[in-house]
């Protein structure tokens, strides 16, 4: 399976690069953008391990219109052991109807074979305003509603009606560096989703830049005998194009 997750990878990074060529001019700016980050690492001795993440995004903005796809990897595996195997998948479309509000419409795909949720699909539409929107900080805040269906680990599923809450914060500290935070909320009757993820990313050269992430995956209600919060901690190169 890990084997796999790396092959998805290349196929990810490949894709980036394909789209990228197609969707932009070679003298002025397109409607496409986006980026596309690897990590890898692998220890050998006394304990043999590796480890991967990988993440991908492309949007298309066109008039008042802006349509994100997004997807993201990781595993690790320890003496031929897989000990963490996640994915995930997002689709969003956003209309802006003034300089500062926008309405959204999204989906969310989320695996996690080590997770007391194994696997979760949610579907939500909603209201978000730019708050702040200066070159060197861009705070946005999102509300919605919608439905998730739940596959858990024990074998039982759950379905509902949910509530749905959204912080994008960046903060550009210098021309070459900025800090990203990300927060989304998915509350329903059965259980409450949070996602949080930090990252810090610094320019290399040209379009590439190392990428150090912190995401933490809380689930309120968990099977016996799984964990409640997932914590992931990587370091990639990310290209945009």
């Amino acid at each position: 399976m890990f084997r796999n997750g790396v092959l998805l990878v290349t196929l990810i990074l490949f894709s980036g690069v394909a789209w990228s060529q197609a969707g932009s001019a070679p003298e002025e700016e397109g409607p496409w953008s986006g980026n596309a980050s690897l990590g890898f690492l692998s220890t050998s001795g006394n304990t043999d391990s590796t480890s991967y993440n990988s993440a991908f995004e492309v949007s298309y903005a066109r008039n008042k219109w802006t349509h994100t796809f997004g997807g993201a990897a990781l595993g690790a595996e320890q003496t031929d052991v897989s000990t963490s195997e996640a994915y995930a998948a997002d689709w969003k479309s956003a209309y802006d109807f003034s300089e500062h509000n926008y309405v959204f419409g999204v989906v969310n795909w989320r695996k996690d074979r080590f997770s007391g949720v194994d696997e979760q699909l949610s579907e939500a539409i909603g209201y978000g305003r730019r708050i702040i929107n200066t070159p060197a900080h861009l705070l946005s805040a999102e509300i919605g509603a919608g439905h998730r269906s739940a596959d858990l680990s024990d074998g039982t599923s759950e379905s509902g009606v949910i509530g749905t809450l959204g912080m994008d914060y960046v903060w550009t500290f210098s021309e070459t560096s900025n800090f990203e935070q990300n927060i989304s909320v998915e509350k329903g009757s059965d259980n409450t989703f949070i996602e949080s993820v930090s990252a810090v990313r610094a320019k290399l050269l040209s379009d590439f830049a190392i990428v150090f992430s912190y995401t933490l995956r809380n689930n309120s209600d968990v099977p016996v005998g799984s964990v409640n919060t997932d914590k992931f901690t990587a370091i990639s190169i990310e290209y945009a194009f």
